[in-house]
């Protein structure tokens, strides 16, 4: 082996490739790629979550409506059967504590029998949520009484129930039918037009006020 051989090796050889080094401390920008998926990403999550969102609501929705046919489903055949349950109640109330220690023992004996009727036909509308109520004495509320007409009272309130002419129906917490009532007027004015201290009532007392 000669020396031109051992000088010719170092000709021959190559430069290092350059390495990119890359470590915590190296700052890289995200691809253009990268972005684009995060991107998507994020579209696809506010999508997911609006979607949850409709379907809970779509769920209490359904759950409400379930729970209103459960209650007032049966409104339309309930009002349809008030009308038995007040033609019932008159024909027992026609007839008064002399007829009934008159009557024999067959009348008295129907007439038990009519009355076990209604009052299983009470329980039965109470059982599906329909309650009678009879708001005699009461104010007068548009949302639960309808007025037949006035009547002079003097004993109640103006604005009460004076009378109750065919009473009222609730399903649940709704109307099923208003009472029909006669309102009272000409009674005493409402405690709020009363004299707000001492003082204004002994100056009304006084004569020398007096109308």
């Amino acid at each position: 082996m000669t020396d031109s051989n051992f000088r010719s090796a170092p000709e021959t050889a190559t430069e290092p490739e350059a390495v990119e080094i890359s470590g915590p401390g190296a700052e890289t920008a995200p691809s253009a790629e990268a972005i684009d998926h995060a991107r998507v990403a994020a579209e696809y999550k506010d999508k997911l979550l609006r979607v949850l969102a409709e379907m809970e609501n779509l769920r209490r929705r359904t759950a409400r409506e379930i729970a209103d046919t459960r209650a007032y489903g049966i409104s339309a055949f309930a009002r349809d059967i008030l009308a038995v349950a007040d033609n019932m109640e008159r024909a027992l109330a026609a007839l008064d504590a002399e007829i009934r220690e008159k009557a024999d023992a067959g009348v008295k004996a129907l007439l038990d029998g009519v009355e076990l009727t209604e009052r299983e036909l009470k329980k039965v509308l109470e059982k599906h949520g329909v309650k009678k109520f009879e708001p005699l004495g009461e104010k007068f509320d548009p949302n639960l009484h309808q007025a037949m007409f006035e009547m002079p009272d003097p004993s109640r309130p103006a604005g009460t129930v004076a009378q109750v002419v065919q009473p009222g129906y609730m399903i649940g917490e709704r109307v099923l039918r208003p009472a029909l009532v006669a309102v009272a007027k000409g009674g005493p004015k409402a405690s709020a037009e009363a004299p707000a201290n001492d003082n204004a009532g002994a100056s009304s007392s006084d004569p020398q006020h007096s109308a």
